[in-house]
C-alpha cells in the first residue's frame, strides 16, 4: 500500500520523538559528565554545561586502574567471542547437516539445558573451577564458552536447515572433505548470523558483573563491570566521575551494535534470500 506524504510525515516525525525519548539518557550522561561540580548541583538543572570540563574523563580514567580493567574485560570478550562463534558453528555444522544415531535426542537434550537457570549451576560450577584451580583468574569466564551455548547453537542450526544439501552434495563430487565444506562454503554463508551471535555475546560478556565478581578477588583481575561497581562504592555520592566512567563503558557496546546492526537483521531473517 502506497502511503500519502502527510501520513509519512507522521510517521518520521511520531519515530524521531520515540528515538529521542530512548537516546535522551544516554546524552543526559555525557552532557552531565561535562558539567563543573557546582552545575551538577545547581538549582533549576542545567541541561548543557557552560565550559564543557573534559578533564572528568581522565581524571575519573586515572582514579583508579580502569587500564587494567579494560585489558581484562576484552582478554575476556575476545575470546569468549572466538570460543562461542566455533564450537556454536561446528556443533550446529553437524546437527543441521549429518545424520547420525539419537540426532533428534541429543538435541534435545542440548536444548533442555536452556531450561536451566544459572543460579542452579553456580555453586557446583565454583567448585569445580576450584578444584582445577582456576578462581582468581580469567579462566572461568573463558573456558566455558569453548563448549558452546545451546541457544547460539539452537539459531545456527536453524539457520542452516534452510540450505538445501545439494551445496555439500556438490563440493564433494569435486572432491572436498567435510571440514573444507564447513571452512570454505557454510561459514561464508553463516557471516550474517555469526556477527549476531558475536554482538549478543559481546553484550552480554561485557556487560557481565556477577560471574567475574564470584571468581574473581585481586583487584589487578577485575573485569570493567567489576571495576566500576567498586568504583561506584568508593564515590558513592560524587556524580561527576561515575557519569564520566559509566560514559566510556558504554560506548564500545553501543558502536558494536551500531556498525552490525545491518547483519543482525540479515542473521534472524533467514538463510538464503
Amino acid at each position: 500500500m502506497k502511503l500519502t506524504k502527510p501520513y509519512k510525515v507522521l510517521v518520521y516525525v511520531l519515530l524521531i520523538l520515540s528515538s529521542l525519548y530512548f537516546i535522551f539518557p544516554f546524552i543526559w550522561v555525557l552532557l552531565t559528565a561535562l558539567k563543573s561540580d557546582a552545575e551538577v548541583f545547581s538549582f533549576p538543572p542545567k541541561i548543557f554545561p557552560k565550559v564543557p570540563q573534559f578533564h572528568n574523563f581522565v581524571d575519573a580514567w586515572k582514579s583508579q586502574p580502569f587500564g587494567i580493567y579494560l585489558k581484562n574485560s576484552l582478554i575476556v570478550t575476545i575470546l569468549t567471542t572466538f570460543g562461542q562463534l566455533l564450537s556454536c558453528s561446528l556443533v550446529a555444522y553437524g546437527f543441521s547437516r549429518f545424520d547420525f544415531k539419537f540426532k533428534n535426542i541429543l538435541f534435545i537434550i542440548l536444548l533442555s539445558t536452556m531450561m536451566i537457570p544459572w543460579d542452579v549451576t553456580m555453586i557446583p560450577l565454583y567448585m569445580q573451577f576450584n578444584l582445577f584451580g582456576w578462581i582468581n583468574t580469567l579462566k572461568p569466564l573463558i573456558v566455558p564458552s569453548f563448549f558452546g551455548s545451546a541457544y547460539f547453537i539452537f539459531l545456527l542450526r536453524q539457520f542452516l536447515m534452510n540450505i538445501p544439501k545439494d551445496l555439500e552434495s556438490a563440493a564433494r563430487i569435486d572432491g572436498a572433505n567435510e571440514f573444507q565444506i564447513y571452512y570454505k562454503i557454510f561459514l561464508p554463508i553463516m557471516k550474517a548470523p555469526l556477527i549476531l551471535i558475536a554482538v549478543l555475546n559481546i553484550l552480554t560478556v561485557w556487560n557481565d558483573y556477577l560471574g567475574p565478581l564470584i571468581y574473581l578477588q585481586d583487584q589487578s583481575k577485575y573485569t570493567l563491570a567489576l571495576g566500576l561497581a567498586a568504583f561506584k562504592g568508593v564515590h558513592d555520592l560524587q556524580i561527576l566521575p561515575i557519569m564520566s566512567i559509566t560514559l566510556i563503558m558504554i560506548i564500545p557496546p553501543v558502536l558494536v551494535f551500531f556498525f552490525a546492526q545491518k547483519y543482525i537483521v540479515e542473521g534472524v531473517d533467514g538463510a538464503i534470500k
